[in-house]
């Protein structure tokens, strides 16, 4: 329960504001004066201090100060009567979170109070995140603070020191590099090769000969020996990206080298004894593959021995406001530019975008964020117009469902009303609906929308 105290000289005042809050669901403590507002300042655990501006002894300034002297996430609204708003606009200038005038109405204060402690929340989960983020420095490219990358990042530690298989699976834009660059850079090979190759980046036909090499004369343009990819990565890891996307044949060859720990190049006869560690990433579901014909059953037991598998951006949402602040430091950097952050009301909104493309696709929004924002604050307005449409309509069907509600209420309410009156008055309707301000027409209509029948005058 968040802890708020009120500080004010008018009894009046300190009683309703004490009540409203408590009502609201907040633990409320109370001062009559600033110096024991103060006093209790210093002792207590408060996220939220109410203060009266003016008042005998220690002013609204000088709680305001011990405010800041003993906590700089606690935070300060101050109440002052209307003709007064230049010194309260002085007192945010001094750190208060936002202040009201006199009269004001409770529901404004509620307000206030839960966008503040809203921004509050989102300050201690960030705080809470990179403390545990922390724990993981080992993975300093992969940001994220969720229990789900946790798992992974210990079953990284501990595949990383075995030369056994190991195969990612994961959305575009997950991570799977970085998560192969990882185990590369923990195991005992760190230091030795690191070579990658990207199945379906490259022709079926140019994929054997990029592998395995070739010999002279192999095939036309084929003047010389060359080398593989898989003969350069001897003594280190090699990574296989989108191996879902490797040619049936080819498959077969790969097969015989998880099997032998060798190979011929192409168009020759010696054989090349091959000390590597694998690692595979695919988009696919190779299971699924087997039984569409497209991937080798046998191969899928020989790649498939360590797999992880990697959550989408959608399922750890919570690592948003991370990548955020992480991609924006970055990207800031890279443009000499010095934005202080996002406007946090526009980070919730982003946390709604379910990011199709998962990290890569955040990453290409706040570089083109830093881009486009000329301020220091960064808005929903300088992200993609897909994620600025997504979240325009994601805020419309919420309004419409708010509304439905309150229009379902409120039939509800008028129609308890009416039974009511009809029930005190004999279920006379001229009688009722004077009782109910209407005219006896308007209940007519009323009775028959709502469907209620009883005795006739």
């Amino acid at each position: 329960m968040r802890e708020i105290l009120v500080v004010d000289d008018e009894l009046s005042m300190r009683l309703g504001l004490a009540h409203t809050l408590r009502e609201a669901g907040y633990a409320v403590t109370t001062a009559e004066t600033g110096d024991e507002g103060i006093g209790k300042i210093r002792c207590g655990q408060f996220d939220l201090v109410i203060t009266d501006l003016r008042m005998p002894g220690a002013d609204g300034f000088e709680v305001l100060k011990a405010v800041s002297e003993t906590s700089a996430e606690v935070g300060v609204i101050v109440i002052t009567a209307f003709a007064d708003v230049k010194s309260a606009v002085e007192a945010m200038k001094c750190g208060a979170y936002d202040y009201l005038a006199k009269p004001f109405d409770p529901d404004e204060l509620l307000l206030v109070i839960d966008r503040f402690l809203r921004q509050k929340s989102l300050g201690e989960e960030n705080k809470i995140l990179r403390g545990r983020l922390a724990e993981h420095e080992q993975f300093q490219e992969i940001v994220s603070a969720a229990p789900s990358m946790f798992a992974i990042f210990n079953t990284i530690k501990i595949v990383a020191k075995t030369d056994s298989s190991v195969i990612i699976y994961g959305e575009s834009g997950t991570g799977k590099e970085l998560v192969t660059n990882a185990i590369h850079n923990l195991s005992d090979r760190k230091e030795k090769p690191f070579v990658k190759i990207n199945c379906a980046a490259i022709p079926k036909e140019l994929l054997e000969s990029e592998l395995f090499g070739h010999e002279k004369g192999a095939f036309t343009g084929a003047q010389q020996r060359k080398k593989g990819k898989l003969e350069t990565a001897n003594g280190g890891t090699f990574f296989f990206d989108e191996i879902g996307d490797m040619s049936f044949l080819l498959q077969s060859k790969l097969l015989r080298v998880l099997e032998s720990r060798s190979f011929e190049r192409v168009g020759g006869t010696e054989t090349v004894s091959l000390d590597v560690r694998f690692v595979f990433a695919t988009i696919r579901n190779l299971q699924e593959e087997i039984r569409k014909g497209n991937f080798r059953e046998d191969l899928y037991y020989r790649v498939n021995v360590l797999p992880i598998h990697l959550p989408p951006l959608r399922e750890r949402a919570g690592d948003i406001p991370l990548l955020v602040r992480h991609y924006l430091d970055h990207f800031c950097r890279r443009q000499s530019k010095k934005i202080s952050g996002i406007a946090p009301e526009d980070l919730s909104n982003l946390a709604m975008y379910p990011f199709p493309g998962n990290v890569r696709e955040l990453r290409h929004a706040v570089e083109m964020a830093v881009t486009l924002c000329p301020d220091q604050i960064i808005t929903l307005a300088h992200f993609p117009a897909e994620i600025r449409e997504f979240v325009a309509t994601s805020r419309d069907a919420a309004k419409k469902g708010v509304n439905a509600f309150l229009e379902n209420h409120l039939k509800e309410t008028e129609m308890e009303a009416i039974q009511k009156a009809l029930r005190e008055t004999g279920w006379r309707k001229k009688a009722a609906a004077e009782k109910l301000g209407i005219s006896r027409e308007t209940l007519w209509r009323r009775m028959k929308e709502y469907g209620i029948y009883g005795l006739s005058d």
